[in-house]
């Protein structure tokens, strides 16, 4: 199945959700403006397109495999991965000063989504990568940055993050690899880390692992892990590769999904010790580690978008050939293809609504974020920032939840059909499960949603969210169309939701832990679909104004009517998302313990 970037409407968030020309006049971004946006996104869809998507079934029939702590990438990944390095795409959302292009996450994230549609183990490189090299600008030393920056930026080296091991999954308080420091000021490593992407491959002359491990007498805990670089082969002081280093990987995971993207238990020491090097200061390094993590994180709920998209695409080419059965009002004599009866309609707009709807949230966290990290004004970047943080675990909660929503109908639609392989409708349900998972599970970005987004501020953040979304309704209100009215209503009932929800988050959470957290899933998840239920609203305004200037009539129509599924369908919701949360935490925790 083919892959088509959906450009117009990456493209019309950009410019009217994100607002492209306002990012374009902050410090560093003039020449980001709107002609640039789709002069990339252009180039970037030719390329997932003609070059990464046609390997996402191979890869997927054909994983990497491993011999003899060799790992070999799906037959094309090294030589598509070598073209994405020279093509400048690494580099794309990263500082000149590093050989990147310097462009705002606004333009970065859209190029994201195409690349992890057409393929997402292909993509789970450059995410981790990325990752690795926002780490090492905010904490790395001036030597550090010099060594391994220049080489991650240009894609010629790839980075990994090395959190988990086989006791210590979410609870990093439980990590055991340990640090001994040396006399030149490097540090040995021992220790065993799982679930590393692309920990072992053959697509890259080296990769730098981030090691999160302890220094002999650091405190318990949390408070006493550090950070290293740890890279595959040492780098000598005239920047050539030395030695290998001592870290193996020992195998690879055999995956529901993603299954191209090699996921590696490394061993770290077996040889007298891996050589690392401390990112910025001992004991902080989670601290460090929390910069890859929101990096990832805002990835990852990108990744929901882009294989929800990716589904959906394969469901409406295969609603519009299968023919089956003859329509219920009677407007095909014989049979019809399967799009023209009412539920596989219904499937289809559900999944459009979702994506679309995530998407558009995706792309003003993007523009938060450029704000937040280049606006002249301190007030404004704190603001940015604070709206930034309170979104990132909705797009990775919310966004990823959705992806199995949505991949699950594209099997639906298919029939009997998506539960064959050969179709590929069942590739994207099993990769999108993943998605949920790593990263920190959804539970742990309701966790932080509860914790540090919403309770410690007490709610500031998200009452100054809900008072937006009001002001967007008053906005449908004016605009007086019965579309644009009934998405105000939608939208009021469920901003009273969502404030309802944080009161009760902000009351109770010192008062009833249990009771809260045993909200802060449905917390999370309406909280996303308000917030991507809004953007739509915003989007349907904009498109009925386009729409009677005479642009684009098909686009402009199909976005208004898809604001109009989403607020009847999705956001109607909320109401009964806040009843569950504020009158039923006790059915939640009824039941003993033993009972189970």
């Amino acid at each position: 199945m083919s892959y088509t970037a959906p450009l117009k409407d990456l493209l019309f968030n950009i410019e009217h959700l994100a607002r492209i020309e306002e990012i374009a006049k902050l410090p560093g971004f003039e020449e980001a403006g709107l002609d640039t946006a789709q002069a990339v996104l252009e180039e970037c869809a030719k390329f997932t397109q003609d070059v990464v998507a046609p390997l996402n079934v191979e890869g997927d029939r054909h994983p990497s495999s491993f011999k003899a702590g060799v790992v070999t990438t799906t037959p094309g990944f090294k030589e598509a991965f070598s073209q994405y390095a020279s093509g400048g795409w690494q580099g794309l959302q990263h500082p000149t000063d590093f050989g990147g292009q310097g462009l705002p996450k606004t333009i970065g994230a859209a190029c994201v989504e195409m690349l992890n549609s057409a393929n997402l183990s292909f993509a789970l490189c450059p995410l981790l990568t990325d990752g690795a090299i926002e780490a090492l600008l905010t904490a790395g030393s001036d030597a550090l940055k010099a060594t391994y920056l220049e080489k991650l930026v240009s894609g010629e080296w790839t980075g990994t993050m090395n959190l988990t091991e086989p006791q210590a999954g979410s609870d990093l308080a439980l990590v055991r690899s340990r640090a001994e420091p040396q006399p030149d000021g490097s540090y040995k490593v021992f220790g065993t880390k799982i679930f590393i992407t692309y920990g072992e491959h053959d697509m890259a002359d080296n990769i730098v692992h981030l090691v999160l491990a302890r220094v002999a007498g650091a405190p318990e805990g949390v408070k006493g892990i550090s950070l290293f670089v740890v890279p595959k082969f040492l780098v000598n002081a005239d920047g050539s590769l030395g030695a290998r280093n001592d870290v193996h990987c020992v195998s690879i995971e055999h995956k529901m999904g993603i299954k191209a993207s090699p996921t590696a238990v490394l061993q770290y020491g077996d040889h007298g010790g891996a050589v690392g090097y401390l990112v910025g200061e001992e004991n902080r390094g989670l601290e460090y580690m929390f910069i890859m993590m929101n990096a990832a994180r805002y990835a990852v709920g990108v990744q929901g978008i882009a294989v929800a998209e990716r589904a959906y695409q394969q469901a409406v080419a295969y609603a519009r050939e299968r023919v089956q059965s003859r329509p219920v009002d009677g407007s095909v004599a014989g049979s019809a293809p399967i799009i023209h009866h009412p539920d596989v309609r219904r499937m289809l707009m559900t999944m459009r609504a979702y994506t679309e709807g995530c998407r558009a949230m995706a792309a003003v966290a993007a523009a938060a974020y450029d704000a937040a990290h280049h606006h002249p004004d301190a007030g404004a970047r704190q603001q940015n920032q604070a709206f930034y943080e309170f979104l990132v675990p909705l797009v990775k909660g919310y966004s990823t939840e959705m992806s199995l929503e949505v991949t699950s109908l594209g099997v639906q639609v298919h029939g009997g059909m998506g539960f064959i392989e050969e179709t590929g409708a069942a590739q994207h349900y099993r990769d999108a499960k993943i998605l949920t998972i790593y990263e920190g599970t959804t539970a742990i970005q309701a966790n932080d949603l509860v914790g540090r987004k919403t309770a410690r501020d007490g709610g500031q953040t998200a009452k100054a969210i809900a008072a937006q979304v009001e002001k967007t309704e008053a906005e449908l209100r004016a605009d007086g169309s019965a579309d644009a009215k009934a998405v105000a209503e939608r939208l009021r009932a469920a901003r009273e939701a969502f404030l309802d929800v944080v009161n009760f988050m902000v009351g109770q959470s010192r008062a009833a832990p249990n009771a809260v957290y045993a909200g802060s899933v449905p917390y999370l998840m309406l909280a996303g679909n308000l917030v991507a239920g809004w953007q739509l609203a915003r989007s349907l305004l904009v498109a009925q104004q386009l729409a009677s200037a005479g642009q684009d009539q098909a686009f402009m129509q199909a976005k208004i009517a898809t604001a109009r599924f989403y607020a009847d369908h999705i956001l109607s919701k909320a109401p009964g998302a806040r009843d569950a949360i504020v009158e039923g935490a006790g059915s939640v925790t009824a039941l003993p313990l033993d009972a189970f």
